[in-house]
């Protein structure tokens, strides 16, 4: 009992700080149609730019100003690139966002180096909030899920209860009657933007030094994000927070215990030994099963599911899928991109009104 409660809430914990994450990247989907490979990056400039003015100011003042200056870094992309490339088509922004990430990856390298930087959780939140069974629930951890709720609810009332959020809706499905009323659209979907960039570096600021903040952390949690959106159901900001918290605890789950087929066959009686057929593969464990086999399965699928070759390795979507497993880190994230790639392919438009906010 004492295991499964300490790793409900830290997968509880981990799941809103995933929420944090995905809630800009359903907001910019559902509101402007945008396909945001480059969101886990504006998580990463958020613990990047935290740790930088932590160091000077401390933690709090970071907490406010990390998420700004990504939300304005994300503003002037949308303004004086994506709004370029939006009347090409999905696959144009699909392609700006991807090499996007790889610049501000190398941007991040070149400005903090290859190695982690010393991102640290302030002291007044470093000590232990409560004890269950003798284990101690971290008092960060409770910040974590305080700051997801506040955000899911300050979202929630934003696009529902306001005019600016009405606003923000109507300027997707009907642009020219929004203009038409006196409103910029442009200036509309650019504020969008930044909003969910912000939102993605307010994240970072909370993950950075709960977790490691290095160069290779937007691949860690880029993948498993189009899963909340897909899992979630596309532009709802409700499902993205139940699917968050379902994903937060499997992934803690799965890491806790990491089992293979062979465990599982030994609770039904049947013992795998040497002599047992293919015992080998029966006995890896769940993540330890490699990237070059499942781009493998992954193309094959994809032939399947689109009925021609057009998604093999030389194809636009078979070398993001290929970099996308050799960056991932574990199997579940892997196969979790690859299906939610695969969801979006064939998924329809998402809802200009996700949140059913009809007078």
């Amino acid at each position: 009992m004492e295991f499964f409660l300490v790793q409900l809430l830290n997968g509880i914990s981990y799941g809103l700080m995933l929420f944090m994450l995905a809630s800009g990247l359903t907001l910019v989907f559902s509101l402007m149609g945008v396909l945001n490979f480059a969101h886990a990056s504006f998580y990463m400039l958020g613990a990047y730019f935290a740790y930088q003015v932590s160091t000077k100011i401390g933690f709090w003042p970071a907490l406010v100003l990390a998420p700004a200056i990504c939300g304005l870094v994300g503003a002037l992309i949308e303004m004086y690139a994506l709004r370029r490339v939006h009347k090409n088509g999905h696959i144009a922004e699909l392609l700006f966002t991807f090499g996007l990430a790889f610049i501000i990856e190398k941007g991040v390298q070149m400005a903090w180096g290859l190695l982690p930087v010393p991102y640290r959780v302030p002291p007044v939140l470093d000590a232990p909030l409560f004890t269950i069974y003798g284990s101690n629930f971290h008092a960060y951890r409770g910040f974590m899920l305080l700051i997801s709720a506040l955000m899911f609810v300050a979202i929630w009332l934003l696009l529902t209860r306001t005019r600016i959020g009405l606003v923000i809706q109507a300027a997707l499905s009907h642009p020219q009657t929004v203009e038409a009323l006196g409103h910029n659209v442009p200036r509309v979907f650019m504020l969008v933007f930044g909003g969910g960039a912000a939102l993605a570096g307010l994240a970072g600021v909370i993950g950075g030094n709960a977790f490691v903040t290095e160069p290779g952390m937007a691949a860690l949690v880029g993948p498993i994000v189009f899963v909340i959106v897909v899992v979630g159901g596309m532009g709802s900001l409700a499902g993205a927070f139940v699917a968050s918290l379902l994903i937060g605890i499997m992934q803690t789950f799965s890491v806790s215990l990491d089992w293979s087929l062979a465990g599982l066959f030994s609770q039904l009686g049947r013992n795998v030994t040497s002599q047992t057929p293919l015992a080998a593969i029966v006995a890896l464990p769940a993540s330890s099963f490699s990237a070059t086999a499942l781009n493998d399965f992954t193309f094959g699928s994809c032939e399947l599911v689109t009925g021609s070759k057009s998604t093999g390795p030389t194809s636009p979507f078979g070398v993001w899928a290929s970099a996308l497993a050799h960056n991932s880190t574990s199997a579940f994230d892997r196969c979790c991109a690859f299906a939610a790639l695969l969801s979006m392919m064939n998924a329809p438009p998402p809802s200009p009104l996700p949140f059913a906010a009809r007078a």
